[in-house]
Order: structure tokens, then C-alpha cells, then sequence
């Protein structure tokens, strides 16, 4: 690759990244197994269809800085033609139009239905050396096309991320609320065991086995709906990392234990993607505007043209027939420089186009303005969720073993006949909320956490407490 030009070079690099990328994301792409969370938000920012869009979208757009830049090079043209037709010229002007060919030479005698050969080629050498800088324009206002499709790409990405990152937690805390909902579904069958037991002995009424029963198929219910939940989170994740529905199994290990004590780094504002995305707009309607300042200025253009004609139509109106005509008569050559002026008449319509590009930027700098007071309330509200969960996640150990040990008081107190069942019922309740509530309340942590990663658009602190 030493000889290509660079142009050319980046080019081949860019499609052969996206030929390798294309190569190793196949659309029947199984759902993975055994997932961690980091490995989730990896795997859906290599697979996820809205990602590699945006991949694409950078591809084009540094093609079109390539396609920009050729401009700077010369244009030669060329041609060649055979035809055969009649040669009668006659005096005259013809405005400009498309429909009646061009015809050269004197006008003959008289007109004649005979048709003869012509042939001509030439070729155009077209340079232009002063543009006023109208290519540098048209190069720079693709190079912002690019950043902004880079910009986009970090925020698509940002957005996956946070989806499937989103979609993992919920999965994780669907299962510990299912765990929380068969461990009280156990522990009411147990007790309606024991319920049933002293109402046969007749040491207690026929209605503490009914409470029981109904309490005992509520908490089934639950467990039912905990269920369901957990199997439509598990469908979620599936669809966030972009792969086939099928089966998944997560791994959350290391989100289950205590949640880390720091929190998120803090980005400015001006660095997450969505701030990137906007001003990246402001500095493509910058770009358009200089394009446009510079479209009314004259073209300097250095040319040079050789070409040749044959004609079997001599000047005297003789015809010589045949083949004659085929061949290359007269050569001629030219060479001088032109300067093309812009349409006079193009100056109202050029305004107007100005215009629109100048509200375009007001209009994009005033979303910019927009997505950093977005940017900067999102990361306070971030910051209060995440102290206010490590304070709920701090709080329900204490409320899960007082509500366990009020569990089993009311249990004692049952079997010793001191407590109604409507004590032991209402015992289990609490446990079971205080059970799901711990349960989940590390997860709302992570969660927490997730949100103030995305408020400060960079997901990599995030993952670095993932690894801890």
C-alpha cells in the first residue's frame, strides 16, 4: 500500500473494516450464553443492527471526503464517433436546444438524399487551478459530515449500552424476585401444613385452614407473576443484544454482592455524545454556509483539446460513398484558459439558500444550548437517585431481619395459641415485602450507578466497577 495515494489508502482501510464487520455480525446470530453484564454491553455494541447502521453511515461519509477531494484533480475527457447521415447544411442560427445534432461544413448546391461517413474523436484536458477556495469548502463541510456520523455513531452506541445494560438489571432483579416470591410460597406452604394439622386435631377453627389456603394461593399467584416477568425480561435482553430469540442465561454474580462505595466520575457536559451530536450539526451548517459563500465566485479553468474529423462530403458536393469518411481527415489541437461567471439571475436563490443556512446553525446552536441543560439536570437527578439507593440498600437488611424475627415470633406465638392466624398472615406479608425489597435494593443500585454513567455519557467508569 506504499504506492496508493492516502485517499485511496484510507479508503481500503475503511472497507475492509466494514467488510470485517459485516463478516462477523451474520443476522441468525444465537443469543450468547452465560453473560456478564460487561460482557452484554459488549456483545449488543458489536451486534446490535442500529449500531452497525451507524458504523456504515461513518464508512459513507469519509467516502464522500474522498469524493470531495477529487476534485482538486484534473478531468480528461474523451471520444470517439462513427455515424453515417446526409450533409445538407443550410444558413442559419439555432438557439440553444437538444433535439437537432450539430452540423458543420459549407452549404452544397443542391440538396441530395445521399447519406455519406463522418468520424471524429478529440479529447478535453480540463484543470482548474483557482477556486477561491470553493474545494476547500466542499472538503470541509464533508469533513463535519463525518464527525457528525462519528457523533452519532458514540451516542447509537451509548444508547445500546444503556439498553441492554437496562434490560440485564431488570432481568437480574426479576430473578431475585423470584426467588424472594418461592421462598414465601414455601414458607406459607409449611405454615398451611401446620395449620391444617391442628385444624384436623381440632385445636384450632376450620377458618384459620381457609385464611391459610387463601394466603397460600396469593403468594402462588405472585410467584406465578414474578415468573412471567422474569421470562419477559429475558425476552427484552434478547432483542437490546440483538441476537435471535432463544434462551439466555446471565451471569450476575458480581452485582449481587455489596454495591461499590464511589460513584460514576463526572464528565463536563460539552463531552457526552449528545452535546457531540449538536455541535457537530452547528459545525456542518457552518460548513454549508462557507460552500455557499463561495458558489457566486468565478470558475478559472485551464483546458486543452486535440481532435479529429473525417467526412466522406467534399465541399464541391461531391459524395465520395463507400467507407470513405471513416477515417481521420484533419487534426486540430487548442489550448488557453476560461473563466466561467456565475447566472447573474442565480443571486436571489443563492440568498434565499444563505439564508436557510444561517436559521439552520441559530437553529442548531440553540439545540446545543438545549442538550447541555438536558445533560446537566439528567446527571443531578442521576447523583439523588444513586444516594437515595445506597440509602434504601443500607436500610432493608435492618427491615428484613426485623420482619423475619417478627415472622417467627408470630409463628411461636400461633403454635402456642397465643396469636390469631390473621398475626402470622400479616407477619408473612411484611417478610415477603422486606425479602423482595433486599433483594432488589443492591440491584437499584446498579442502576443508579447505570443512569449516572449515561448522564455523563461515558460507560467505561461504569464498567471499571463492574470489574471490581
Amino acid at each position: 500500500m506504499a504506492g496508493l495515494p492516502d485517499v485511496a489508502r484510507v479508503l481500503l482501510c475503511l472497507a475492509c473494516v466494514a467488510s470485517t464487520v459485516h463478516a462477523q455480525t451474520p443476522r441468525d446470530q444465537p443469543a450468547p450464553q452465560g453473560l456478564t453484564l460487561a460482557q452484554a454491553m459488549q456483545y449488543a455494541s458489536d451486534h446490535y443492527p442500529a449500531v452497525r447502521a451507524a458504523l456504515e453511515q461513518v464508512t459513507a461519509s469519509a467516502a464522500n471526503v474522498g469524493v470531495a477531494r477529487s476534485a482538486y484533480l484534473p478531468r480528461l475527457d474523451s471520444l470517439w464517433q462513427s455515424h453515417r447521415g446526409t450533409a445538407n447544411n443550410i444558413f442559419g442560427q439555432i438557439l440553444p436546444q437538444s433535439v437537432i445534432p450539430a452540423l458543420t461544413g459549407p452549404v452544397l448546391p443542391a440538396a441530395s438524399d445521399d447519406s455519406v461517413w463522418s468520424s471524429a474523436t478529440g479529447a478535453l484536458f480540463s484543470w482548474e487551478p483557482v477556486d477561491f477556495g470553493l474545494r476547500s469548502a466542499a472538503v470541509a463541510s464533508a469533513d463535519a459530515a463525518v464527525t457528525q456520523a462519528q457523533a452519532n455513531q458514540a451516542l447509537t452506541r451509548l444508547d445500546v449500552q444503556r439498553l441492554v445494560a437496562s434490560a440485564f438489571l431488570d432481568v437480574v432483579a426479576a430473578e431475585r424476585a423470584v426467588t424472594a416470591a418461592q421462598a414465601d410460597f414455601d414458607r406459607r406452604t409449611l405454615l398451611a401444613q401446620t395449620v391444617h394439622t391442628l385444624v384436623d386435631n381440632q385445636l384450632r377453627p376450620g377458618a384459620d385452614a381457609s385464611r391459610i389456603d387463601a394466603e397460600r394461593a396469593a403468594s402462588q399467584t405472585r410467584l406465578i407473576r414474578a415468573q412471567e416477568s422474569l421470562a419477559l425480561g429475558q425476552t427484552s435482553l434478547v432483542r437490546a443484544l440483538g441476537a435471535m430469540p432463544g434462551p439466555i442465561r446471565i451471569d450476575a454474580s458480581n452485582l449481587l454482592a455489596e454495591a461499590p462505595a464511589r460513584d460514576v466520575t463526572a464528565e463536563p457536559p460539552s463531552a457526552h455524545p449528545l452535546a457531540q451530536v449538536r455541535q457537530a450539526a452547528v459545525e456542518t451548517a457552518q460548513a454549508q454556509q462557507h460552500v455557499l459563500a463561495r458558489t457566486d465566485l468565478p470558475r478559472f479553468l485551464v483546458q486543452s483539446s486535440v481532435f479529429a474529423r473525417g467526412s466522406g462530403a467534399s465541399p464541391s458536393g461531391v459524395f465520395d460513398g463507400s467507407a470513405s469518411g471513416l477515417g481521420l481527415d484533419r487534426v486540430n489541437w487548442a489550448a488557453g484558459v476560461q473563466i466561467v461567471f456565475p447566472n447573474v439571475f442565480d443571486f436571489s436563490s443563492l440568498r434565499a439558500r444563505e439564508a436557510a443556512a444561517a436559521a439552520f446553525e441559530r437553529s442548531a446552536a440553540a439545540l446545543y444550548d438545549e442538550a447541555l441543560l438536558t445533560i446537566a439536570s439528567q446527571h443531578q437527578a442521576a447523583a439523588a437517585v444513586v444516594r437515595a439507593a445506597r440509602a434504601v440498600a443500607a436500610n432493608t437488611p435492618v427491615q428484613l431481619a426485623a420482619a423475619q424475627q417478627s415472622e417467627a415470633q408470630a409463628r411461636a406465638r400461633y403454635e402456642s395459641g397465643l396469636a390469631s392466624v390473621v398475626e402470622i398472615a400479616d407477619a408473612q406479608g411484611l417478610l415477603a415485602q422486606a425479602d423482595v425489597q433486599d433483594q432488589i435494593a443492591r440491584i437499584d443500585v446498579w442502576r443508579a450507578l447505570l443512569a449516572e454513567a449515561v448522564a455523563s455519557g461515558d460507560l467505561a467508569d461504569f464498567m471499571s466497577l463492574i470489574h471490581q
